[in-house]
Formats: C-alpha cells, sequence, structure tokens
C-alpha cells in the first residue's frame, strides 16, 4: 500500500487511506493527542502513555503513524524523539473534509482544533534536536523546492502574502515584506547550500511581543526521495527545523499555529499551482 509520505498528496486515495488507517484506531489518537500536549517523546514515554500495551505494539503503532506523515521523528545523540506533523491533516482536512464519515471528520476535526490553538510545550531538547519541526514530500524535484523559498514571486502566494528579499550568502540579511512594503520579520543567512539547506537566523516584527522575544534559528532541509513503486517523476522531502524556541514564550505560540499553513501551502502550490485559502 502507498503511504502519505510516499504519496504525491491530498489528491492521492492511497495517500488518504494512510492517514485515515493511522487515524483510525484510539490507541493512535491516543498517542497523537499526547505528542500534541508535549512534543518531542521518546518511545519509553510513549509506552508508558499505554500500560497495557507491550513496547512492541507501541513501536507498531508509531510506524502507521510515520507511514501516514502524523509522526516525524529526530536524533538527540543515541535518543528518538517523536513529533507530531500537523501538515497531512490540514491538508486533508482543508481538501477533503466533506467527504468523509463522521468519526473520521471527528477524529480530524479534534486534530485540526488543536492545531490551530497552536501546540503547549514539547519536552526540553538535547544534543542539537529541534524545538519544534515539521516535515513533507513534495512531487517536485528539490530545486524547485529550493527556488520557492528564495524567490519573493513565490513566497507572495503561499507565506501569508510576504515577499523575501535576500542574496543569500552566508550573513546576507533576510527581509519578509508585506504587500506595503512593512518589514514583518527579518535575520541573516547562516548556511545557504543550494539546494539542501538553507538556514538563518528569524526575527518575527509583525507583533510586538514576539519582537521582544528576538530571533529564533529557522533551517530548511531538502533532499531528493525515493517514490512508490511505480510513481513518476522525483519527490522531495522538506523538513523544517526551529532551533533555540522558548516552548514557554509566545513565539512558539504563534509559529506552531502558521507554519503547518505554510509548508501545506508550499506543497499545494508546487503540486498544483494553485495556492492553499489562507486561514480565516
Amino acid at each position: 500500500m502507498l503511504t502519505y509520505v510516499d504519496g504525491v498528496g491530498p489528491d492521492d486515495p492511497d495517500a488518504n487511506e494512510a492517514v485515515f488507517r493511522a487515524l483510525n484506531d484510539r490507541s493512535r489518537r491516543h498517542l497523537l493527542d499526547h505528542l500534541h500536549e508535549r512534543d518531542g517523546r521518546t518511545l519509553t514515554e510513549l509506552s508508558e502513555l499505554l500500560p497495557g500495551m507491550t513496547r512492541f505494539g507501541v513501536m507498531n503503532h508509531l510506524k502507521i503513524l510515520e507511514r501516514g506523515g502524523l509522526v516525524t521523528t529526530a536524533r538527540a545523540g543515541r535518543t528518538k524523539l517523536h513529533y507530531l506533523n500537523p501538515v497531512p491533516i490540514q491538508l486533508v482536512y482543508d481538501r477533503w473534509i466533506d467527504k468523509f464519515t463522521a468519526p473520521l471528520v471527528a477524529a480530524l476535526g479534534d486534530l485540526k482544533t488543536n492545531l490551530e490553538r497552536g501546540a503547549p510545550p514539547m519536552s526540553p531538547t538535547a544534543d542539537g534536536a529541534p524545538s519544534h519541526l515539521y516535515e513533507t514530500y513534495i512531487r517536485c524535484r528539490p530545486e524547485v523546492v529550493w527556488a520557492a523559498l528564495v524567490d519573493g514571486d513565490q513566497t507572495v502566494r503561499y507565506y501569508y502574502g510576504t515577499r523575501v528579499e535576500s542574496d543569500w550568502g552566508p550573513g546576507d540579511p533576510v527581509r519578509y515584506l508585506s504587500a506595503d512594503g512593512d518589514v514583518v520579520a527579518d535575520g541573516r543567512v547562516v548556511t545557504a547550500d543550494e539546494p539542501s539547506r538553507l538556514e538563518m537566523d528569524f526575527h518575527p516584527r509583525w507583533d510586538a511581543e514576539l519582537e521582544a522575544e528576538g530571533a529564533v534559528r529557522m533551517v530548511w532541509l531538502i533532499e531528493p526521495a525515493d517514490g512508490p513503486p511505480g510513481s513518476v517523476g522525483p519527490l522531495t522531502k522538506l523538513r523544517v527545523e526551529y532551533h533555540d524556541l522558548d516552548p514557554t514564550g509566545p513565539t512558539y505560540r504563534d509559529f506552531t499555529g502558521g507554519i503547518p499553513f505554510i509548508v501545506a501551502g508550499l506543497k499545494t502550490l508546487l503540486e498544483t499551482g494553485d495556492p492553499l485559502a489562507a486561514p480565516a
């Protein structure tokens, strides 16, 4: 069976099947609810949430969630951390919600509501693990994803209408401009390794409280990925990481509520040519 990770997006029935299969189990929804409450958990921590189940059983549930793209992982030294990845939920909910039965709609609706409220704090990070991350797969070449990140004509179509400006060399300034030309965010390029890694300091300016909290480190990681058997065309894995983000601060709440729309919008734009509608 094709998985959401290997599929082309919310129009692919096999991709939809992987997402809904992942949601169609009470134990897996229980794990997602707890990852929403506190992200970045180990297998041991997640196993404690299902005391009547073996560690192997929990591992199998996590594998199904990973195949559906709803959970992604990162290493902190020798420890594997699990993160809630709401992007597939957002894509499927926005496009297909009216076509599914009530129980599945309820499951998606609850998770989507949590997503829009912003995720509560995650575990303290260590050994360079990100404070928060999102991941998706896009049916295009890595060079196309890179261009969408650095080309202002494209960012205005998925990045809340903002146009990015930079020369994209290490140390170069980065600015995100509103339609009126106001600077809504800025920072500096740390690494620009085309087309695989874009790292920058990102300082939000659209809100006084966020501006006072200061800049965070944002990393966009792009790599080719293997598609499903018989698939046509290239596939690219896109991963967005935030580092040095205070899990108790307003920037964390704002970013975790907003970045899924940006990532989903980027995927939709590159695969269909049409922007994802902005959230109400």
